[in-house]
């Protein structure tokens, strides 16, 4: 009877209070069973997205640098196609400079044949001074754009200067040294317009 009676007295909500406990506990304990089941699950699957990321960025690395390589291709291509234009363009310029000069140097050539046959008692009259001043000029604008004349009287014979035309007998120079300059030659920037017209010594 003290048992029924203290069981009696124990109230409704007390003995619901424990059994509701013990389910919540088992509640908890299915739940982290299940999230450690989710979690071990998702664990390949992470894997496998990281493996499919570093996959896409090595791809991505490749073509960055295979890009990169074509890049620097094409840029030296186009520097050495740049430097090949204007190589031909100077050369093509200097080309049109050679045969203009050289249309020209006739006109020096009878500019100092007039002047050489002056008399010596008309040098200083003033016709002869104009022609004198012009062909200065001339050859001083020539001079700008670089053209020289060939120094061949008393020089030692050069063919890739002088074209001998001639060989004499001499006791003022050697042998093989230039005698006399019969027409001058003229060089542009280094390079012979016209080779010098002279006499060498035997």
């Amino acid at each position: 009877m003290s048992n029924l009676k203290e069981e009696e007295l124990k109230k409704p909500g007390e003995i619901e209070d424990e059994g509701s406990e013990n389910v919540e506990e088992e509640i908890k304990e299915e739940a982290t069973e299940a999230g450690e089941e989710v979690a071990d699950d998702k664990e390949p699957e992470k894997e496998d997205k990281k493996k499919k990321k570093d996959k896409k960025q090595d791809a991505l690395k490749d073509k960055i640098a295979e890009l990169e390589d074509t890049t620097k291709r094409q840029l030296a291509e186009f520097e050495n196609f740049r430097r090949r234009t204007e190589k031909e363009k100077a050369t093509m310029f200097d080309m049109g400079a050679k045969s203009v000069i050289e249309k020209i140097l006739p006109v020096i050539d009878n500019f100092e044949r007039g002047l050489a046959s002056v008399p010596a008692d008309e040098a200083e009259g003033g016709f002869y001074n104009g022609m004198n001043m012009i062909y200065k000029q001339l050859l001083g604008e020539l001079d700008k754009i670089g053209v020289k004349p060939i120094e061949a009287k008393g020089k030692e014979f050069d063919p890739n200067l002088h074209n001998a035309v001639m060989q004499v007998q001499s006791d003022e120079f050697e042998s093989g040294t230039v005698a006399e300059e019969l027409q001058k030659g003229y060089t542009y920037h280094d390079s012979v317009v016209r080779h010098a017209m002279v006499s060498v010594v035997e």
